[in-house]
Formats: structure tokens, sequence, C-alpha cells
């Protein structure tokens, strides 16, 4: 009979201790699911605070981007603007080159011509009024008549440059010419004697007497290739043959410019009316038969 009372006793202790396991396991795993539950909702938390200041950040860096794009548009405008006005400025004034060039040029001779004479002119107008006053002392021969004692005298040959030189500034042409002739006359072979022909030959071409210009561009050039015309007078030499029509002639000219003086204001000119002919500046011109000779 006792064999029969204990089986059913270790099957009830075998019971109890797998409820107890059950109940204990069970235990453990609720309390894993809590803090699972709890990390995530901790994970969630921070990444809505992210994401909120992400879309904080980009919203600024957007206002940002588009107020430099907004800066960027109106620099470029400002660019454009300033560039078409450029080339407009440099359109309108292309025509004037040789104009304004000119009279800087006839601006910085007068000055140097000027500054060497200033101290000279005062004695020579002394010297001057001096023999005017022994001439008009000078008895009158007899037979003759008043006025006539003897024949009138030349200016100092400063005073005479200076008073052409004046009158030319002045766009008193007629004037001028008559008195650089005069000064040619009397004082042919003086410093100034160049620079007479010289401005003799600008007022001809003023006048669009091209061919005499030519004429008295050449005395300069022979007669004095050392004075400080001889550039401006091949480069006006130059000019006055492409106005002539001898295109090819006046190319020769502005390239032996820029070969001879390559760093005068003559040559920069020379360069800029070889451009606007079309042709090369450094190529060799073919020989032209109406090149004056």
């Amino acid at each position: 009979m006792k064999p029969q009372l204990f089986v059913p006793r270790f099957l009830l202790v075998t019971c109890l201790l797998l409820l107890g396991l059950t109940a204990t396991s069970a235990f453990a795993a609720n309390k894993d699911m809590v803090q699972l539950q709890t990390q995530v909702q901790q994970l969630q938390e921070q990444m809505s605070r992210m994401q909120q200041t992400f879309d904080e950040r980009m919203g600024v860096m957007k206002n940002l981007v588009e107020q430099n794009t907004d800066a960027v548009n109106k620099i470029s405008a400002a660019i454009t603007t300033l560039q078409t006005s450029l080339e407009k400025q440099q359109a309108d004034s292309g025509g004037h080159v040789d104009q304004i060039s000119g009279q800087i040029q006839a601006l910085n001779d007068t000055m140097d011509e000027l500054k060497t004479r200033l101290a000279k002119v005062s004695k020579q107008l002394e010297d001057m009024q001096g023999a005017q006053q022994n001439l008009s002392s000078q008895p009158t021969p007899a037979g003759g008549q008043p006025g006539q004692a003897a024949a009138p005298q030349a200016p100092p040959p400063d005073v005479l440059y200076n008073n052409a030189l004046r009158d030319y500034n002045g766009a008193k042409n007629d004037l001028a010419a008559q008195e650089f002739s005069d000064y040619i006359k009397f004082y042919p072979s003086t410093d100034l004697t160049g620079n007479s022909y010289f401005y003799l030959a600008e007022i001809q071409f003023r006048q669009g007497n091209y061919q005499q210009a030519v004429q008295n561009y050449d005395q300069v050039l022979q007669n004095f290739p050392s004075g400080n015309k001889a550039a401006a007078a091949q480069l006006k030499k130059g000019f006055a043959l492409i106005e002539l029509g001898q295109k090819n002639a006046g190319i020769v000219e502005l390239r032996h410019v820029i070969q001879r003086y390559p760093r005068t204001n003559e040559a920069l000119q020379a360069r800029e009316r070889l451009q606007k002919l079309g042709v090369s500046v450094t190529t060799a011109a073919k020989p032209s038969a109406g090149r004056p000779q």
C-alpha cells in the first residue's frame, strides 16, 4: 500500500515547482518589457527633440541662403549695369581718342617749351622795346618818307615763337600759321624751327590740307629727326596719308612710329589706329607707289 501513496506526492511536488518557476519567469519577463517600453519612449522623446532642433536650424539656414541669393542677384545686376555703362562710355569716347590725344600732346609740348623760355621773355621784351626806341629816334633819310628809315626787323626768336604758339592754342589758325612761317623764314636752323614746321603742318591738317601737311611733316622728319616733334610728325603724317586715300603708305608710317618710339603716346595712338583699320601692328606693309618721297 505505501508505494501507491508515494507517486502522487512526487507528482504534486513536481507540479508545484514548475508552477513556481513559471511564475518567476513571467514576472521577470514582465519587468524586462516595462524597461524596454521605458527606453523606447525615452528614445522617441529624444528623436522628437532632435527633429525639432533640426527643423529650426534648417529654417535658419534656408533663410540665410535666401538672403545670400538675393544679395548675389543684386550684385550681379549691379555688375551688369556697370559693365554696360563702361561699354557705352568706351563706345562714346572712342571717336574722340585722337582729338583728345592731340590736345594733350599740344598742351604737354606747350608746357615744356614755356618752362624753358619764361625766364628769357622779360629780357627779350626789353631788348625789343629798346630796338624800337632806337629805330624811332633815327633821322629820316633825305627825300624819304617818315616810317621808311629802315627795313622792319624780325622779333626775337623766342618772342615770335611764343606768340605763334599762343595763337595756335587759341585756335587763331591763320595768324599762327603766318607767325610760324615767319619764324621758319627768319630763323631756319634753330631748335624751334622743327617745332614750327610741325605746328604749321598741324594747322594745315586741321584745315583738311593733308597734302601740304605731309610736306611739312616731312620737313620735321628729314631736317630735325632728333627733335622732340619727330614721333608726333611721323604719326600725323601717317594719319594724313590715310586721309588722302594712301592707306598702305599711312600704315607704313604708323608701324615706323611703333618700331622707333615703342614706349611713347604716339606709339599707343598708332596701335589704336591700326587696330581700327583691321591690320596687323607688326607685319611689314607692301611698298606703295603713292608714298611721298
